[in-house]
């Protein structure tokens, strides 16, 4: 791009020294040599126009470069030399404007391969040392110093460490991380020193895979103007026609060469690029790689979604949603229960033991260390903790020490319909509980389908390999039109390619598996870059900032670019069609011709640089600051034990007599009004109205002040039941009652934290 844009510099100032050149010869008194300085003016611009136009033809394209062509070519041959030096100075400014654009959106991918690390600072035998990239491998424990680049995926071992994430993601703000959680390669250490060990080689982290995406998308063919090229099929042979009729018709061949001249089409050979890689550009800066225009112009005519599931529409990563101790022999709480068993599973390397150890530090509970730990890969692990022995692990592992009641097989019966993994809990040879784990719905999901379906989305349809119950679970709610499950890659690919017969087609996805249907669609879409994955490199865009929403803001810029790149083709059109009709009845001579086209010229391309300003599709007018998105976050996760105490209490209520329900039940309710109501309250005094400012209208918090009401109101009917329990302590119909109560509590608690995180995404600073 650099040597595109040196080029186009050098055509434009050799063509402005000629044209200005003659000019002062001119005034000087020698029109002889200032002719041939502006012939010499214009030999630059034919040279490079040849070039091209030599180009399209061999790759049988339509050409749009012939008519500068011949109007340059004639007017030195009817020895027009100003004319042509115009004409030449004309092209050459119009495409630097567009080498500039260009430039730009090689700029903001360009600025990621610059960042990139050359060694890290890595612990060896005890002593700090530098060591090359190459060296790092997992398990290296690594020092990053403020202001310096991660060079390595890996976890934090460090209390905190604040990162600047915006170059892989777009994000304006630094996100703060705590000790165990990980950190991708490419971020930038926006606080003090800390410490981390990496979980990959350089080679295979997140920013590696990045820059190898980014450096294919530069050396990928420039972003096509098929766009021009179709209105170009018809303009340019009504241009030569005009301007054959007026030389027949008048006999003056000067006639001709001016209908040439105004015809010069550089709205088609300049705008529509102009608006192309500016809409790269604008997508750049927003997380969002566009590896070709062909990709950006073929994502604006797509009226057909294909998402994959896990990954894509959910998080792909298995998050803790329920303790369950229905007939549990051990009287532990669930937050005792939840230390005890993330103590255990640090010591795993499953996914799942990864889930529930990252639970149990969201609610920041201390871990201790286990001794005398064996596992059982993909089974369970035991050891011994605080004098306690135990086990942890499916349903099979547990029950070979433990005897499990009948209702915990239930359970795992109805949770694996819908997806939820368990895992089964024992203390000293006793069960204690079940923790349930599943991949929840992005919380971004349904307001980016919703925005897919504004910027004109016609069908949305779901591929995955699991099962059709697991998949119609999460396709409840997000309007997805078809769900088809139990998708091998072969299918998805079947899926894909017939599709494709109906119209452009989009296909999103993150894993492997999901490669060959990116690669089948009209666009691939890959969710996020950790690493050079197949479905990065096979897809059309990526989107670094690993969210949904992101989408929508790309298909919302694809449009407005194609908008913005026709109405400057349209305009300039017309304005050149009634300049070729008045050249052609002779009111417009040659060169002042070229100077009305430069006029053209020079408005249509300002026009197509109206992209790079294209605002980002949001709902609200204005943004709340990522640190105060993050507390509200923070303050629902401080909720969490809660929301798991609230729902143990409607297990085992229907087990538990009324006189010992009657403690349990008085210690949730004061757990209740000492945490939740005074959020809830909170919430609707001071952050609501703060929320509203931001989304406009009349009252746009409304719904869910209503729901406070209701959560305030049911708490009030289950306050009044526990009284009412107090004197009549044998009543088990006002038991089912305070059931009843908890279940609808429980229901609209978790609705309402679920609607929250999405109002709170969609008006933060992203």
């Amino acid at each position: 791009m650099n040597r595109s844009w040196r080029a186009a510099l050098t055509v434009f100032l050799f063509c402005l020294a000629g044209l200005l050149g003659g000019g002062i010869l001119w005034l000087a008194g020698s029109p002889e040599s200032a002719s041939w300085l502006w012939m010499a003016g214009g030999i630059p611009a034919l040279i490079d126009l040849l070039r091209r136009t030599w180009g399209a033809l061999r790759r049988r394209e339509a050409g749009v470069d012939v008519l500068a062509l011949i109007s340059i070519a004639g007017a030195l041959l009817m020895q027009q030399a100003l004319t042509a030096s115009v004409i030449a100075a004309m092209l050459a400014s119009g495409r630097l404007l567009e080498s500039f654009a260009e430039r730009r959106a090689g700029r903001e991918m360009s600025a990621l391969l610059g960042r990139a690390p050359r060694s890290a600072r890595c612990y060896r035998n005890g002593a700090l040392v530098e060591v090359p990239l190459d060296e790092i491998v997992p398990g290296d424990r690594l020092l990053i110093r403020r202001g310096e680049i991660i060079a390595a995926d890996g976890t934090t071992i460090t209390e905190h460490a604040v990162l600047d994430e915006s170059a892989l993601t777009g994000e304006a703000l630094p996100v703060t991380y705590r000790s165990g959680d990980p950190v991708r390669s490419g971020s930038v250490n926006a606080g003090d020193a800390f410490e981390m060990v990496a979980t990959a080689t350089a080679a295979n982290s997140t920013f590696s895979g990045i820059v190898k995406l980014v450096e294919a998308a530069q050396h990928s063919k420039a972003p096509a103007a098929r766009l021009a090229d179709r209105y170009a099929l018809w303009f340019v042979p009504l241009a030569l026609g005009m301007s054959g009729a007026a030389w027949l018709f008048s006999g003056d061949p000067l006639r001709a060469l001016a209908v040439v001249v105004v015809a010069t089409p550089c709205p088609l050979i300049l705008a529509v690029p102009v608006a192309v890689v500016s809409a790269i550009s604008r997508c750049a800066q927003r997380g969002i790689l566009v590896k070709g225009g062909g990709a950006l112009e073929a994502l604006a005519s797509a009226r057909n979604l294909f998402f994959d599931k896990t990954g894509t529409l959910t998080g792909g990563q298995a998050r803790l949603i329920r303790i369950d101790r229905t007939g549990a022999a051990s009287r532990i709480d669930d937050t005792e229960l939840l230390r005890l068993t993330a103590s255990l599973e640090q010591m795993s390397h499953h996914v799942i033991a990864g889930a529930v150890v990252a639970a149990a530090r969201a609610r920041s509970i201390p871990l201790g260390v286990p001794d005398e730990v064996s596992e059982i890969p993909g089974s369970g692990v035991s050891g011994t903790l605080d004098g306690q022995r135990l086990m942890v692990g499916t349903y099979d592992y547990v029950t070979r020490e433990a005897a499990v009641p009948g209702a915990v097989r239930e359970l795992l019966d109805r949770t694996a319909v819908e997806g939820t993994a368990a895992v089964l809990v024992a203390v000293d040879g006793r069960y204690a509980g079940t923790l349930l784990l599943a991949d929840a719905l992005r919380t971004e999901a349904p307001r980016a389908l919703r925005l897919l379906r504004k910027t004109g989305v016609r069908r949305i349809v779901m591929l995955t390999g699991d099962r059709h119950e697991v998949a119609e679970t999460i396709a409840i709610g997000l309007n997805i039109d078809e769900v088809l499950a139990e998708q091998t890659p072969a299918d998805k690919l079947s899926a894909i390619t017939a599709a494709r017969e109906s119209g452009p087609t989009v296909m999103v996805g993150d894993g492997v598996n999901d490669a060959p249907a990116l690669a089948a669609a009209t666009v691939g879409v890959a969710m996020g870059a950790r690493g050079a994955t197949a479905s990065a490199e096979a897809a059309g865009i990526v989107l670094l900032a690993d969210r949904l929403d992101r989408l929508a803001e790309a298909l919302h810029i694809a449009h407005q670019a194609r908008r913005i790149a026709l109405q400057s083709v349209f305009a300039g059109m017309g304005f050149s069609l009634l300049a070729m009709l008045a050249a052609a009845f002779g009111f417009l001579a040659p060169l002042y011709g070229a100077l009305v086209q430069e006029a053209i010229d020079v408005a249509v391309i300002i026009n197509a640089l109206r992209v790079l300003r294209i605002r980002p599709l949001r709902a609200a007018r204005h943004r709340l600051a990522a640190a105060d998105v993050e507390r509200l976050r923070a303050e629902h996760q401080r909720l969490a034990p809660v929301l798991d105490h609230l729902d143990t209490a409607i297990g085992r209520l229907a087990s538990m007599h009324p006189h010992e329900a009657l403690p349990a039940l008085t210690a949730l309710d004061t757990l209740l009004q000492a945490q939740l109501l005074p959020h809830e309250s909170a919430d609707d005094r001071d952050v609501y109205p703060a929320i509203a400012g931001l989304l406009g209208g009349d009252d746009p918090m409304a719904a869910m002040s209503h729901s406070h009401r209701e959560i305030f109101r049911l708490h009030r009917s289950f306050s009044a039941g526990i009284a009412r329990l107090k004197t009549q302590p044998a009543d088990t119909a006002l038991l089912h009652d305070l059931q009843r109560s908890l279940h609808a509590l429980d229901a609209i608690l978790r609705l309402h934290f679920a609607q929250e995180e999405e109002i709170y995404q969609s008006v933060s600073e992203d």
